[in-house]
């Protein structure tokens, strides 16, 4: 059930054309939300909106925030574009967009078409915070490659709510977006990964391809239920097209919870039982303790004899992400606290330079 109260705008915090950080009084209490000029229109201060209040009440931290669901003294609204594929279907807030694969695109015929990825590298994350560490080091050992991102919907669904996105494109890291299923408002949308896929190699011309969701990814504890699971479908994904995919496995010695020490339980999840098909998982070469941890647990998970494991020696992932002026976090850890992590990511990045550049 959605939680909804009014509240009026007293502040207009930042604003660009997807995205709207403001300040709202609700019953005399100051509180911030979110606007998504492009769903629900302008807002300003003194109008009068009505907001879905429902994380903020449940005290989540993923979606944590109240939403403009719609502005009382700006109501009305006119179509933005004409597609016709449907996302957010069946509910209130479903908005149309001009999929790459539908029948009236000028794309539509690539579809049918295709027939290979022809080896094309595609890193594959889980959390969303990967992709700026991947994308910096990505980008400053291949500056004139194109890098694409697609974002699934298995956290946040707009792409506006990613400012790492908006900051990475900004810097020339990223170069497209793609959103699939019911994520919207990336450069291009598809329906699934497998078209998704297709779009960046045929349509974009991409030389490199990194999948994730956005933030937010949503976990219970249990060994299924995590939406990082997708990374097993999408794995077999580019694997079907013909391309390579690179698995970036969840690391930390920062985090308290034991079933994410070292190995998370859920990249083992994905690598040892989700995943049908074969991907390249790299390691970062740490010596010690950590890595004979790392290795232990590969070991017994069996994964190694299932996937191809590499570790890879890399010490540039904080002075490639400081290059760009980037500051990463995850779980609220920045790269001093979780250098592991972030490292993860990068040494992706540097495994598929070093096999592109052959």
């Amino acid at each position: 059930m959605m939680s909804r109260k009014i509240g009026r705008v007293v502040e207009v915090r930042r604003k660009n054309e997807n995205l709207d950080d403001i300040r709202v009084d609700v019953n005399g209490d100051i509180q911030r939300a979110y606007n998504y000029p492009k769903m629900t229109g302008k807002v300003s201060e003194g109008d009068q909106v009505v907001l879905n209040t429902t994380a903020v009440e449940l005290s989540l931290g993923t979606g944590g925030y109240h939403y403009v669901i719609v502005n009382l003294d700006n109501i009305e609204s006119d179509l933005e574009q004409d597609g016709h594929i449907m996302k957010l279907r069946y509910t209130p807030m479903q908005v149309n967009v001009d999929s790459v694969e539908d029948h009236e695109s000028r794309y539509h015929d690539v579809f049918e078409e295709f027939e290979s990825l022809d080896g094309m590298y595609v890193a594959v994350g889980t959390l969303h915070s990967m992709l700026a560490p991947f994308a910096a080091s990505y980008k400053r050992n291949n500056p004139d490659k194109k890098l694409v991102y697609i974002m699934t919907d298995g956290a946040a669904l707009p792409i506006y709510f990613s400012l790492n996105v908006a900051t990475l494109k900004d810097k020339g890291l990223i170069d497209s977006t793609i959103t699939i299923g019911n994520a919207f408002g990336g450069d291009y949308e598809c329906i699934n990964i497998y078209t998704a896929l297709i779009t960046a190699k045929e349509i974009v011309k991409a030389d490199a391809v990194f999948v994730g969701m956005g933030p937010g990814i949503a976990g219970t504890g249990t060994k299924y239920g995590f939406t990082g699971i997708e990374q097993g479908h999408i794995i077999d994904a580019v694997a079907k097209l013909g391309g390579n995919a690179v698995a970036i496995p969840r690391i930390s010695f920062a985090d308290m919870r034991e079933r994410h020490r070292g190995i998370s339980h859920h990249s083992i999840t994905v690598f040892s039982e989700i995943a049908n098909e074969k991907a390249d998982i790299v390691f970062t070469v740490y010596g010690g303790e950590k890595e004979e941890t790392i290795r232990k647990q590969i070991e017994k998970s069996g994964i190694d004899k299932k996937h191809n494991i590499v570790f890879m020696e890399n010490s540039n992932a904080e002075d490639d992400i400081g290059h760009y002026g980037l500051k990463v976090k995850s779980m609220g850890r920045g790269y001093a606290e979780d250098k592991e992590f972030f490292d993860s990511a990068s040494t992706a990045a540097y495994y598929i330079t070093e096999r592109t550049n052959r």
